[in-house]
């Protein structure tokens, strides 16, 4: 890919001024390292990100775990679940400038919404999938609700808490930078907008790998967490022994 991009340029198929080599985004890069306002973007980007995944997931996973506990809840709640799910974050865009401003809130608002979604969907199927039997055994052994979801309904719906915390990291990163792109709440969204107003091509090719860059890390740091949480979990000791 990065062999394509350079060539791209310097053979003339497209314009080097709008689409430099990828040898000077990457030049840019690594300038950018020791930039103070680069190292503030990127804290800017995270803390939206950080916030509204811990926002999102704390909200999903305790209502996953009541809703789905509860037969009349789930099937009360169904219509609109499906309803709201599939509606974009993006198209929330004017309501979250004309309620909250272009400050981290929007942004903010943009991430819990489509976190939350990815997060409580996995919270509901993984509390559908614990065994009858299991909750049967409880009952008789005269273990409470809130015994039951400590011992029997968390182990089982663990596994799928993870899955929808690591598909909702992604999400919020991208998110995070989109509000900075079309809102311009601070981060690198909004660097990377500036600079393509501004002309600035190779600042905002390198900026775009660096969010690149961040995406990697954000998904490597997800699924180390993941693997040390479910390290007891089946498929993490077989994905282990492999």
């Amino acid at each position: 890919m990065l062999l394509t991009w350079e060539l791209l340029p310097v053979t003339g198929l497209v314009n080097a001024r709008f689409m430099p080599p990828a040898s000077e985004a990457i030049g840019g890069l690594i300038s950018n390292f020791g930039l103070t306002d680069f190292w503030v973007a990127v804290g800017d980007t995270m803390r939206a990100w950080a916030l509204g995944m811990i926002i999102a997931v704390v909200l999903a996973t305790v209502l996953g775990f009541i809703i789905g506990s509860s037969t009349f809840l789930r099937r009360f709640t169904n219509s609109t679940i499906e309803f709201l799910r599939p509606v974009p974050s993006v198209a929330l865009i004017p309501l979250a400038v004309l309620l909250l401003g272009t400050d981290i809130e929007s942004a903010l608002m943009l991430i819990v919404y489509a976190c939350f979604w990815q997060v409580l969907i996995q919270v509901l199927y993984g509390v559908a999938d614990v065994d009858s039997v299991a909750m049967n055994t409880a009952r008789s052994y005269g273990l409470g609700p809130v015994a039951r979801i400590r011992y029997v309904i968390f182990p089982t719906a663990l596994p799928y808490v993870m899955t929808g915390v690591r598909l909702a990291a992604a999400v919020a990163l991208i998110l995070a930078i989109t509000a900075g792109l079309i809102i311009g709440t601070p981060g690198l969204g909004a660097e990377i907008s500036r600079a393509q107003s501004g002309g600035n091509y190779v600042s905002m090719y390198a900026l775009v790998l660096a969010t690149g860059l961040l995406g990697v890390l954000v998904n490597l740091v997800m699924r180390m967490i993941e693997r040390k949480i479910l390290s007891w979990h089946s498929s993490v000791r077989t994905e282990v022994a492999a």
